[in-house]
């Protein structure tokens, strides 16, 4: 048996977590068993992980109580990293690289660095200061690291020194395509549930923070608005912005156009994406995005922000690059021109998995030797 430590699952149903779990639920259960470090007590996909006899170790978080973090985690690789053949550590940046440190210095052989994003998430002073420390870390991992992830060509120059950069692999954000196929019963019967009848339906997933730019959404919904009265906006996603965000629904007076469904599970998501009719994403920056690929397996037209999303997550012709530099006026007119533009036939989509590397079911068995092949 083939012993995997996985760092980078939290208590959010976010990109990377699902990512981490689209890959570990077609990997051989009977070869490779995966265990799980985390600093949060809750984490998503707990009860599926337990099913694959996966354990959940959970630390203090760093920010919260440092001494606490430090001794814990100094304990855990001291007590477990016997145990493992193999580390692989899902992160956004390099600003905290204690693990990898800890993971070399207690024995375990393979260190793998995947990276999932290509900024620093938080805007300010703090995010600068985030950001120097990160670019201090790139020259350090490769004195801990044996391999280097990447979920595309964005995150890996951003992510990695340039002297690392030739060793990085593109780990694509492959997906189960046929999970999140259109359904026009559960569409109807959500509709009914949510009292939606023939209103358009703009959708969006994705933590509500600086990032996910739901500020500037909202500014487009509203010029939507203007054009479509009963139109509706549903945000799926928590976050640190979400005060920030009703207090701007108040103010522009859309409460009864606004929708704020919270954190979904992914079943729950799985099925929303049928509610909607186009799916807007105007984000800052993204390593990749995975939400923009399980709405283009549901068929939906898309509109997203142009040179800070990767060219690589575009799979369906219906997915539309828009430049943030663009008026909220022209992002609506162009809600307006998409929103009836769904793809219905489910080989073109299936097809479109497959050519451009994001069938799970052929990444996965990629993956798998990747993590079990020794240097």
């Amino acid at each position: 048996m083939y012993k995997i430590l996985t760092f980078g699952m939290t208590n959010n149903y976010g990109g990377v977590e699902a990512v981490i779990m689209n890959y570990y639920r077609r990997f051989n259960h009977q070869k490779i068993k995966m265990d799980f470090l985390c600093t949060t007590n809750k984490v998503a996909y707990s009860t599926e992980i337990k099913k694959y006899n996966g354990k959940i170790y959970a630390i203090p978080a760093r920010k919260k109580n440092p001494f606490r973090y430090y001794v814990a985690i100094n304990s855990f690789f001291k007590e477990h990293a016997q145990e493992y053949d193999c580390f692989w550590v899902n992160i956004n940046n390099l600003v905290n690289i204690d693990y990898l440190r800890l993971a070399k210095k207690y024995g375990i052989k393979k260190i793998i660095i995947h990276a999932h994003n290509s900024k620093i998430m938080e805007p300010g002073l703090k995010g600068k200061v985030r950001e120097f420390i990160h670019e201090c870390n790139r020259k350090k991992i490769v004195n801990y690291a044996t391999d280097y992830w990447a979920c595309s060509d964005e995150a890996a120059n951003w992510f990695f020194d340039k002297d690392t950069r030739s060793n990085v692999k593109i780990i694509y954000n492959a997906l189960n395509e046929k999970e999140y196929l259109f359904n026009s019963t559960i569409r109807n019967q959500l509709r009914e549930q949510y009292k939606l009848k023939d209103n358009t339906v703009i959708g969006n997933i994705g933590r509500l923070s600086y990032q996910k730019n739901q500020t500037f959404l909202l500014d487009i919904f509203n010029k939507y608005l203007s054009m479509d009265k009963t139109a509706k906006l549903m945000l799926i996603g928590a976050g640190e912005e979400e005060k920030k965000l009703k207090r701007k629904v108040q103010d522009l007076k859309i409460e009864d156009n606004v929708l704020f469904l919270g954190m979904k599970s992914k079943e729950e998501v799985n099925k929303l994406y049928n509610i909607f009719d186009v799916f807007v994403f105007p984000s800052q920056f993204e390593g990749l995005g995975v939400v923009l690929l399980e709405a283009q397996a549901n068929g939906l037209p898309i509109l997203a922000s142009a040179k800070r999303i990767p060219k690589m997550v575009k799979i369906n012709n219906n997915f539309n690059f828009i430049d943030l530099d663009q008026s909220a006026n022209y992002w609506a007119i162009k809600i307006k021109n998409n929103k009836n533009n769904r793809i219905k036939d489910e080989n073109i989509i299936a097809n479109n998995f497959k050519k451009t590397h994001y069938d799970i079911e052929i990444e996965a068995k990629k993956v798998e030797k990747m993590l079990i092949t020794n240097l």
